[in-house]
């Protein structure tokens, strides 16, 4: 056994498992590419005021989870704990916003860092597909990523997930409303770090998960009463288009999420078989972001789905996905000579797009079967010294069990036909 294990609060992706994450990416990600989104990747660590800027230096994320350091060089960087002040900050310095073409539509896919207790679903390095849609401010753009979330959701067989769904309201209501919360959080019997929490953004503290604090919160003024006219309209407009797509949400008035940049929409995709970490994606708009920043005002909506929790959800709902088998066929040799040729053979079948693997190692009929059965290859390509005399190779169905002399120069050609 190796002496060093992972870290505490992370995991290592291995076959078979790791087969079913690549699935859930690809169909996390599918229909952000038919719709637009080109793929964006940024550095796993960026300047760590990006995020206190960004996410906000009271939230949880910035203030107690951040894995920041300071380089040799001298410079503050953090692990990125999330994707979407990262997009932004790539998108601004590459002036993607100045292209013409807005909205600017991105999407990812990667890892991120917060130190956090370890429990199931939550881990300290996590996985993330996001889409984030830059530079205008449209109802329909929010109600098309939702849309595309739930696609991505349905597809992979999910059908016990929720939608829940808020608007935040803009810089015009959201002041009003904060100093009405304010004013009844101050005469709640809180600890001293959530007293400080009401002071620099009082709609986390709807966010708080403790029962102690929920069950003061009956009573609390509702944003919804302090929307203003725009903010109204903004929202119906959403919801309105989230039902003429026949996608069923859930209006949830208490639906704030953990990050200060949000602005009008914002919404939560839950799944109740997960338990306590039952949110497996999420997002909104984030008007006021870019600014935020350093750059211009540039309203954008996004979202990010957890790859981890998706596939706790699948494992919730019983639901096994197809995954083919990684190898179609399985080359034996009996014997050097077999060996150099059937060699040549699978370099052949591979550059024709067969999936082929090698019974490397110089092992006997017996074992190299074995192996070819647990590679889960539909076909076996078995050659000794009296098959090439005779020009030919052996081919075994493995799962009919029947057997075929194939000549040597006819078998990529055979293959490629059955495995059609």
């Amino acid at each position: 056994m190796s002496t060093f294990q992972a870290p505490k609060g992370t995991y290592d992706l291995i076959p078979p498992d790791s087969a079913t994450y690549l699935a859930v990416r690809e169909a996390l990600s599918a229909p952000l590419r038919n719709s637009g989104y080109g793929y964006i990747e940024t550095p796993g660590f960026e300047d760590v005021a990006l995020f206190a800027r960004g996410v906000g230096e009271s939230t949880d994320i910035v203030s107690k989870e951040m894995y920041a350091f300071e380089t040799k060089g001298g410079d503050k960087l953090a692990l990125r704990p999330e994707g979407t002040a990262s997009v932004l900050r790539a998108a601004l310095e590459a002036n993607l916003h100045k292209g013409g073409n807005l909205p600017v539509k991105l999407w990812y896919s990667g890892s991120y860092y917060r130190y956090e207790r370890p429990q199931k679903g939550r881990y300290r390095h996590f996985s993330q597909v996001g889409a984030e849609a830059v530079g205008t401010e449209d109802p329909a753009l929010d109600a098309e990523l939702i849309i595309l979330a739930d696609q991505a959701y349905r597809a992979l067989g999910l059908r016990e997930f929720r939608i829940l769904l808020n608007s935040l309201g803009d810089k015009e209501c959201r002041p009003v409303y904060r100093e009405a919360l304010q004013g009844f959080l101050r005469d709640l019997d809180l600890d001293e770090e959530t007293r400080r929490r009401v002071e620099i953004n009082p709609l986390r503290v709807l966010d708080d998960k403790r029962s102690e604090v929920q069950k003061q919160l009956t009573g609390a003024p509702m944003l919804r009463d302090y929307l203003c006219d725009a903010c109204k309209a903004y929202h119906e407009e959403v919801r309105a288009l989230l039902t003429a797509a026949g996608v069923a949400y859930e209006d949830d008035e208490k639906l704030v999420r953990g990050l200060d940049y949000y602005t009008r929409t914002t919404f939560e995709f839950v799944h109740d078989g997960l338990g306590s970490q039952s949110a497996v994606g999420g997002g909104g708009r984030y008007d006021g972001l870019s600014e935020m920043i350093g750059g211009p005002a540039l309203p954008s909506v996004g979202w990010a789905l957890g790859v981890d929790r998706t596939v706790l959800a699948l494992e919730a709902e019983g639901i096994a996905l197809d995954i083919p088998a990684t190898t179609s066929v399985y080359a034996v040799p009996l014997g050097e000579e077999a060996r150099r040729v059937l060699f040549g053979l699978v370099t052949e079948l591979r550059k024709a797009g067969v999936a082929t693997d090698f019974a490397f190692g110089g092992r006997g009929l017996k074992g190299a079967m074995k192996s070819a059965n647990r590679s889960g290859a539909r076909y076996t390509v078995v050659a000794g010294e009296r098959d090439l005399a005779e020009g030919d190779v052996q081919l075994k169905d493995m799962e009919s069990g029947e057997q075929q002399a194939v000549p040597v120069g006819d078998l990529v050609a055979v293959l490629q036909g059955k495995l059609a």
